[in-house]
């Protein structure tokens, strides 16, 4: 059966779909020995030759949904041009091969997740699904009322507002405090770069939940395999089917690879300064 090759690419658990057209359109993929640059182009996963940069790709994958908890000082990629440490150093010698759902920046921490199942992850990362992702975010000096108010009207940026949801300050400290809002959609940075319109540049930001998923069980720099009921309820939040073919786990804990988190577990954050 004929597919759109972005769709064939995710499957495979290359990219995500969205990057799969990137891959597409810069001239990485063939299909039986011809460059294909356009999107639309279909083909046969089972009769066609697929390959992406010269590497011949299958399907046959059991799909593999990943919870994380990031630490800041990683990026959310699969490879860094820059030579920073990546989310993927952190899975050690795991042998599917996955990508990271959505973004979260190289200085933010908390839950991530990962995956090799490319209709789960447009689901759970395009602004029109609506998964909600909590967060906990640091910022200088202390919110008065006035801008508690904008934050719930919304703030205006070049690339559209940035309207939290569930806006609460949660603690006070002599130079700053903690705020505890819920979002939508993840323009990139749009939660750094909504404070800084406000005058409060954010000095630190966790994220803490995506839909049903938390990051309680998981210690920074660790990761466990998301449970079947668990990538269920996320796709139900998206207004997606699960389908039959998922991996279940049973919430394993991963401890192969030392974590980060020697130097702090960072289990209370509301102990922090």
């Amino acid at each position: 059966m004929k597919e759109r090759l972005q769709k064939i690419i995710a499957a495979a658990g290359i990219a995500s779909r969205r990057h799969a057209e990137t891959l597409i359109t810069t001239g990485r993929v063939s299909v039986n020995g011809e460059i294909v640059r356009e999107l639309g182009v279909k083909a046969d996963a089972q009769t066609d030759i697929i390959r992406v940069d010269g590497n011949t790709i299958g399907v046959d994958k059991t799909p593999c949904y990943i919870a994380m908890y990031k630490p800041a000082g990683y990026v959310t990629t699969m490879s860094d041009p820059q030579k920073r440490p990546t989310v993927i150093d952190l899975l050690g010698d795991m042998p599917e091969r996955v990508y990271p759902v959505g973004r979260l920046d190289y200085d933010s921490s908390g839950l991530l997740l990962l995956t090799n199942d490319g209709d789960f992850a447009q689901k759970i990362s395009h602004p029109r699904w609506s998964v909600t992702k909590t967060y906990r975010v640091k910022v200088s000096g202390r919110l008065t009322r006035d801008e508690l108010r904008q934050l719930e009207k919304g703030i205006a940026l070049p690339d559209g507002m940035f309207k939290p949801e569930n806006v609460k300050v949660e603690k006070i400290n002599d130079k700053s405090c903690w705020v505890a809002l819920t979002l939508r959609e993840g323009k990139n940075r749009v939660i750094r770069r909504g404070f800084e319109q406000l005058g409060r540049p954010v000095t630190r930001l966790v994220r803490e939940s995506i839909g049903p998923i938390t990051l309680q069980g998981l210690k920074e720099g660790k990761w466990r395999h998301l449970k079947d009921r668990e990538a269920a309820l996320l796709l139900k939040e998206s207004g997606g089917q699960k389908g039959k073919n998922i991996l279940d786990n049973h919430l394993k804990i991963n401890n192969s690879r030392p974590s980060v988190s020697n130097r702090s577990d960072h289990q209370a954050l509301s102990r922090s300064k």
